[in-house]
């Protein structure tokens, strides 16, 4: 069977993250101290002890959802003995996950990637004062019918699709007056439902431009190397290897669309079967038959969740 590893985004977080692993396995706890060290900071207890309020900030959250999808696949690697290459054809992240995915394939070190995930947090904060911009999901519509909401319900400001996931999901980004005036516009088009999404900051949006730009001056200090196996990026929902390719979708990442649908879609092209999530919480591998109901999907998140996994390849 073909499969490809993705990785989860921001919202998947929870106080507790990665404690099972750590206590089951020294290399989880290796993954975790490695992270500290880069950070400078005990990020491992804020994940393992809370508060939730603090491990929610975008420049934590980041960080830690990588760590411990890193946590994951470095003991199905050291303890299982299998790297990456033997158990995946492809590797994938929704938003920051794809650092995690490119930490994963060898591409970045550990280190690197959460310094990036955590000025990216730091910069993407900063980019919008709190209260200026929002982001909402819109259930029950599709991709074409929200971007004309958007169209209609922009005005002169910014309002735009950040995360076409799936299923009738699509996630929009921008001034909080124009998103709810998107949600209003959308349900004229057939949309089930829009809410309002509880973030900091409009992600994937226009907006996020600063963000972008504090990314590429980052990203052009830290080595990349050719992923082990290809990164599917979220702005082209295709293949991508090359080093200098790979920095350039990460920097059109933080303002532009995240297309998971199509990157799904795409994957199932190039012949894989089953998506397997590595990390915190099922999002990604809950979404899978949403997309595509031939393939299958397994999240890995506790020491019973890789036993099994491993026992069954």
């Amino acid at each position: 069977m073909s499969r490809a590893f993705v990785f989860p985004g921001q919202g998947s977080q929870a106080v507790g993250m990665g404690a099972d692993l750590a206590a089951a396995f020294s290399t989880a706890r290796d993954v975790f101290a490695e992270v500290d060290e880069a950070l400078k900071q005990n990020l491992s207890k804020l994940m393992r002890e809370g508060p939730e309020s603090e491990l929610t900030l975008t420049e934590n959250a980041q960080p830690a959802l990588m760590a411990v999808s890193m946590a994951v696949v470095r003991i199905l690697e050291k303890d299982g003995g299998r790297p990456l290459q033997t158990l995946a054809s492809h590797v994938a992240g929704h938003s920051l996950g794809e650092y995690s995915a490119l930490a994963a394939a060898g591409a970045l070190k550990l280190a690197d990637a959460a310094r990036l995930l955590k000025l990216r947090g730091q910069s993407m904060q900063k980019a919008v004062p709190v209260g200026v911009g929002a982001m909402a999901a819109l259930l029950g519509i599709e991709l074409g019918p929200a971007e004309e909401a958007c169209q209609e319900a922009a005005q002169g400001e910014v309002v735009a699709v950040a995360n076409d996931n799936g299923g009738g999901q699509v996630v929009v980004s921008g001034h909080k007056a124009a998103i709810e005036r998107a949600i209003e516009a959308a349900k004229a088009r057939g949309c089930k439902r829009g809410m309002l999404l509880p973030v900091s900051a409009p992600f994937h949006c226009p907006l996020m431009q600063p963000a972008a730009d504090a990314m590429k001056a980052a990203l052009e200090t830290v080595e990349l190397a050719t992923p082990r196996v290809p990164l599917i990026a979220n702005v082209l929902a295709s293949e991508v290897t090359e080093p200098s390719a790979i920095k350039q979708r990460l920097v059109e990442q933080v303002t532009g669309l995240v297309r998971w649908r199509e990157s799904v879609q795409y994957m199932k092209s190039s012949g894989v079967e089953a998506l397997v999530e590595c990390g915190t919480g099922k999002v990604l591998s809950g979404l899978v038959k949403r997309i595509d109901k031939e393939m299958t999907g397994t999240a890995l998140n506790a020491p019973a969740d890789i036993e099994t996994f491993l026992k069954t390849i």
